[in-house]
């Protein structure tokens, strides 16, 4: 049996880093008070049980809940149960330990960088085998672009985002700033933060966790592919790209924005929570974070009495804007079960994800339809003239170019490479390693994981 922990990694704020900020304005929410379900739940007299375990929590803990029972009362001979799981780390750990203990559940929510660990644990089938009616035409094209396998799909794309700019028209104005003219390169954001920081109509300029997400995202933006043999793509991956021109660009621009006071951050590691406070409270006129974040923003915005506006994710003007890389999570069916509850299995998963739901899923979080019908649904309710906020996430999805470098990499050890490029660009920001050599020995161990890796499941 093919076993992997995927290890949490939280890191220290960097010494004498100036703009690791304290949060201090106190932000008033909508708080979503989750209601203790009894433990005993009632199943149906010969209902095939389906279990399904997921990531989420808050608000979308309970979405994916009503999903689950409006399913549930609309299909009587099939009883889904559905519980979290903790962090998209803990769920899939939890998955591999279920399925050595010969209990796996159907239904896994699984991150997209475990993809290739999930292909090797032998543990899940192709989804697309076990769906008769799935239709791989009718998924957006940069979410199929992720999820294509060699040629097919092993699981169902569920919650697809990436990440865009958010940022508080009032701040701009007060700034002197054009409130609809978002930057758009590196170099514009490095004038309009000098702006807003000298004018005083912010702290900061800035925020965005300190998450390799982001590394990658800009990565792709700049056409460059992070792992060899295509990303992975065309043959599995043995080395990063952590030395090239593009990572050392990335990480410089990165490190000059913190220098300057312009970027801050909890000063923990992978804080989503920390840099949507920093922002939310106005110490900050823009954050970089998920499209997923949309209706959180639109309300953040609406309680604490600010304009929202979005725009692209950054890139630098000297290379073209490739895109972005499809973010969040898919559906994974574990093999092993009687037919009739994989056949049961399929036809939640179908259904979870049919085009009424994904219309119900991206309303209520933000998510990106994952179906072209869907889109076509949201156009003629005109969704997104009602809601612009969304429009710019979503045009920059459909405006990637499909290439190896924005399809994304597969990488086998991808959570253990994600946490050493979160430690190299902390070391570079607290002034304790340059650019070149903190980049240098993050490739060194990210080869060394990957190839580990690789030889675990030779």
């Amino acid at each position: 049996m093919f076993a992997v922990v995927i290890a949490a990694c939280a890191g220290a704020a960097p010494a004498g880093g100036q703009q690791v900020v304290e949060v201090t304005k106190v932000v008033e929410v909508t708080k979503v008070v989750e209601v203790p379900q009894e433990q005993a739940v009632t199943i149906p007299e010969g209902a095939v049980v389906i279990d399904f375990w997921h990531a989420f929590g808050g608000g979308r803990k309970l979405l994916i809940q009503r999903m689950v029972d409006d399913f549930n009362f609309t299909h009587p001979g099939i009883f889904v149960r559905v519980e979290n799981k903790g962090s998209y780390r803990d769920t899939l750990n939890a998955a591999i330990l279920a399925a050595q203990q010969g209990n796996p559940p159907h239904i896994v929510q699984i991150f997209e960088i475990g993809s290739q660990l999930a292909l090797d644990s032998g543990i899940f089938v192709p989804f697309e085998d076990y769906a008769p009616e799935f239709d791989a035409s009718d998924l957006i094209e940069g979410v199929a672009n992720y999820y294509n396998f060699g040629g097919k799909f092993y699981s169902m794309p569920w919650n697809s985002s990436n990440p865009i700019l958010y940022y508080n028209k009032d701040i701009f104005r007060a700034a002197g700033l054009d409130p609809e003219a978002p930057p758009e390169t590196f170099e514009e954001m490095l004038a309009v933060c000098e702006q807003i920081v000298s004018s005083g109509a912010a702290k900061n300029c800035v925020s965005w966790p300190l998450h390799s997400w982001f590394f990658e995202q800009w990565m792709a933006n700049m056409g460059a592919e992070l792992a060899n043999n295509e990303n992975g793509r065309a043959a599995r991956a043995t080395e990063v790209y952590l030395t090239g021109d593009a990572a050392k660009e990335i990480v410089s621009w990165w490190k000059e924005m913190f220098d300057k006071g312009y970027y801050a951050y909890s000063g923990k590691l992978e804080d989503w929570d920390g840099a949507d406070a920093i922002f939310v409270s106005g110490q900050a006129a823009m954050e970089i974070t998920s499209t997923s974040d949309v209706v959180n923003r639109q309300n953040d915005a609406a309680a604490n009495g600010f304009e929202l506006g979005t725009g692209y994710l950054p890139y630098p003007e000297n290379s073209e804007r490739m895109g972005v890389i499809v973010g969040g999570a898919s559906m994974w069916m574990s093999g092993g079960h009687p037919d009739e509850e994989m056949a049961a299995t399929a036809e939640f998963i179908e259904w979870f994800t049919n085009t009424e739901n994904a219309i119900r899923w991206h309303k209520g979080t933000g998510y990106f339809p994952i179906r072209k019908s869907a889109v076509e649904v949201l156009e003629k309710q005109k969704w997104f003239e009602k809601n612009p906020a969304y429009r710019a996430a979503f045009d920059q999805l459909l405006n990637t170019k499909p290439v190896r470098a924005t399809q994304g990499a597969v990488i086998g050890a991808f959570p253990e490479v994600r946490t050493i490029i979160e430690q190299a660009i902390e070391k570079v920001l607290a002034g304790e390693a340059s650019v070149d050599d903190a980049l240098a020995e993050a490739k060194a161990q990210a080869d060394k994981a990957i190839a580990d890796y690789n030889k675990s499941v030779e």
